[in-house]
């Protein structure tokens, strides 16, 4: 049985997809976000060790909050799409037992699993974290090749999405960043039941003395929240509008 390497696991989650949810944070990103809050999930060094039958054991114990508020499991990260054959039997045990199921990802992993993944996902959570190729890369370490891939790879998926987008002050907080977010994601709108507009902070910047890292992000202030919420709200006022432009086409 393929084992997976395991972060850490949070038992009662309210923010990871809908309703009360089970997360498992799997090692190993092949991103160096310049804000992540997790840099020691980034390698798998230190890794434990689970199989996807203790991912449904564990997960069982919370079925009746699963029940209650339709919530479910979600594998996040680190980046869970690295561990394409672990993820793949965990989500299919997980569906077995009629267990919900939820990937929260950034679209870059072993694109050969993608295909075989959606099969078995219910909800995708996708974050994106620039719009700008250069911009990505000098925040992330890496291109948007892998993020346009996942989204071409996305056209065959059967569940939902959500949106997501860490804004950082002098970044992308405009709206030329956010004319480009959607007109990313427009191809995919009858997927997507909403767009996150999550304000930058810096809670995880102790993390990086101890695990004797530079912090780039160190002289950029804390996002807005309102000013967030702002673009977020205008930003799904348009995904409705296109979404009622294209019913308005087809009828």
């Amino acid at each position: 049985m393929r084992t997976g390497k395991l972060h850490s696991i949070e038992t009662m989650g309210l923010v990871d997809g809908p309703g009360i949810r089970t997360v498992f944070f799997l090692q190993g990103c092949p991103l160096r976000c310049a804000y992540c809050h997790n840099p020691d999930s980034q390698t798998f060094h230190g890794a434990k060790e689970i199989t996807p039958d203790e991912v449904v054991a564990m997960a069982m114990r919370y079925e009746t909050y699963y029940r209650a508020t339709g919530g479910g499991v979600t594998f996040s990260g680190g980046e869970p799409l690295m561990q394409g054959e672990f993820l793949i039997e965990a989500l299919r045990k997980l569906k077995e037992k009629g267990v919900t199921t939820c990937v929260d990802t950034s679209g870059y992993g072993q694109t050969t699993y993608y295909e075989e993944i959606f099969k078995y996902t219910d909800h995708i959570l996708l974050d994106i974290k620039h719009v700008d190729n250069e911009a990505h890369e000098a925040l992330t370490g890496r291109d948007m090749t892998g993020i346009k891939t996942f989204l071409s790879a996305l056209k065959s998926f059967k569940g939902r999405l959500i949106i997501r987008h860490v804004m950082v002050p002098g970044l992308t907080d405009n709206d030329e960043a956010m004319n480009k977010l959607l007109s990313l994601i427009e191809p995919l709108k009858k997927k997507i039941d909403k767009i996150e507009i999550l304000p930058y902070h810096k809670a995880g910047i102790e993390k990086y003395s101890q695990l004797n890292l530079t912090y780039t992000l160190d002289t950029v202030p804390a996002m807005s929240a309102d000013r967030a919420m702002a673009f977020e709200k205008v930003l799904n006022e348009r995904l409705v509008a296109l979404k009622s432009m294209e019913i308005a086409k087809t009828a």
